[in-house]
């Protein structure tokens, strides 16, 4: 299909007409032309008056399927500009929409595309039955007052109907989420920007092949995989894309895939490091904004900068203290900032940080571990360090092992006839340095494994 879009610049909306066009091709389009103009909104249209004639005829000369606005159109607005062009028009949260539609394969990411779209229908609907009482129109998609009374009354009930299943589907998750954690697993969330490279990096982590595109929006399906950081036994999570003023209701919508950033013990925030300092700072804000709606700016957070092969070492260190300079400014809770490329793999840097960021977690704790009999010693061993790290090991008729342990595993391991207690950090400290003897076996098939 055939699109001819529409950018209008202000101080208040400064809308990236690269980023628009990168949309427009996401969803399918191929883009005429781009009509551009620089002022405050006009209340009915949008554009002014006199950008509103030159559109009018760019559409008799190019003939296009669509108009979209990049910008957010009201219902009263899209309606006058739909009467004046009579051809359809959109604005850039249902060209996300569509996309979403697109991109969308399990039943979960469906219904929430189903219904953010369903929110945003209610207010043209809304419009369309006040103009229905005014005279002005013969309803929505040509129904009358009745039909379109009716039509709102089955999108309430819709919509009451999709988030019922949603919470089934959060509940799900919650009891998954759970058995993970009882089993000591560490989670992570990957979160930034659309097209940032949270798939290859996902990819990359753990050694999988999900569907990563060079697209906006690839991701919309929740997509959970696991694989091993040393010893310890990690689950890394793909969320959907951020993108700049992401509105309330795609944001409630998709509240149960983003609640997965929400519950992470980590936050991996993904950034394109290969784009210009501008788009970087602009991208890294917006997604700030939606962290801390959802309330996750707390957690410890990995800030990595993804595709540094596709620019120079002093362009990455250059943009890094940039960055730092704006975090400091904020006092935001960052851990670490990495420069990776997912894409070749090139992760050491990201790996040293995880394993320093992990043992400063709130679920981690310096214990005592003593162990009377020693056939068990290995079996507990190669738990322990699955699930933490081995601080020092002193062998004798009681084999007494000082390691930070997850708090939540304390119960399974005392059911192994163990003895454990807590030590204060000044015992831990004093322990020699992490358990370096010869390497553990791998006990895949032990039952607090995978």
């Amino acid at each position: 299909m055939k699109a001819l879009g529409v950018i209008r610049i202000s101080r208040r909306e400064k809308l990236r007409r690269e980023e628009f066009e990168e949309l427009l091709r996401s969803a399918g389009y191929e883009v005429v032309a781009i009509l551009e103009q620089k002022r405050e909104e006009h209340p009915k249209y949008n554009i002014g008056k006199g950008k509103l004639e030159e559109l009018k005829e760019l559409v008799r000369e190019l003939e296009p399927d669509r108009v979209i606005f990049a910008n957010r159109l009201t219902p009263s607005q899209a309606y006058n500009l739909w009467k004046e062009l009579k051809i359809d028009v959109m604005d850039r949260w249902q060209l996300v929409l569509e996309i979403f539609e697109k991109r969308a394969h399990s039943k979960e990411a469906k219904l929430q595309v189903e219904l953010a779209s369903l929110q945003y229908e209610v207010p043209l609907v809304k419009e369309a039955i006040r103009r229905v009482k005014l005279g002005d129109r013969a309803g929505f998609k040509g129904m009358g007052e009745y039909q379109t009374q009716r039509y709102l009354k089955h999108i309430r009930y819709r919509m009451g109907k999709i988030r019922k299943e949603l919470e089934k589907v959060k509940a799900d998750r919650e009891l998954k989420r759970k058995r993970r954690e009882e089993v000591g697993f560490i989670l992570l969330a990957l979160a930034g920007y659309t097209n940032a490279g949270k798939s290859t990096l996902l990819n990359a982590l753990a050694r999988e092949e999900v569907e990563a595109r060079d697209q906006m929006f690839t991701t919309l399906d929740t997509t959970t995989r696991r694989f091993k950081l040393g010893s310890k036994r990690v689950l890394v999570t793909d969320t959907v894309g951020f993108i700049d003023g992401l509105p309330p209701f795609i944001v409630e919508a998709f509240h149960s895939t983003l609640e997965e950033i929400v519950k992470a013990d980590v936050v991996l925030l993904v950034l394109d490091v290969s784009e210009p300092w501008a788009e970087i700072r602009r991208k890294f804000l917006a997604s700030l904004k939606i962290l801390r709606e959802l309330r996750t700016l707390d957690k410890p957070m990995i800030i990595v900068l993804n595709k540094k092969d596709q620019t120079t070492e002093e362009d990455v260190r250059d943009k890094e203290e940039k960055l730092r300079e704006i975090i400091d400014e904020r006092g935001i809770n960052v851990h670490a900032i990495v420069a990776i490329s997912a894409k070749l793999g090139d992760m050491d840097e990201l790996y040293r940080a995880l394993e320093g960021v992990i043992l400063t977690l709130p679920k981690y704790g310096a214990f005592e571990i003593r162990v009377r009999e020693s056939e068990k010693v290995p079996q507990i061993m190669a738990l322990v360090n699955s699930i933490g790290e081995i601080l020092d090991v002193e062998y004798g008729e009681e084999t007494r092992i000082k390691a930070y342990v997850q708090t939540g595993m304390i119960k399974e391991l005392t059911r192994l006839g163990v003895g454990i207690k807590r030590i204060n950090e000044e015992e831990a400290e004093e322990s020699e340095h992490p358990h370096n003897g010869e390497q553990l076996e791998d006990h895949e098939g032990y039952p607090y494994g995978s």
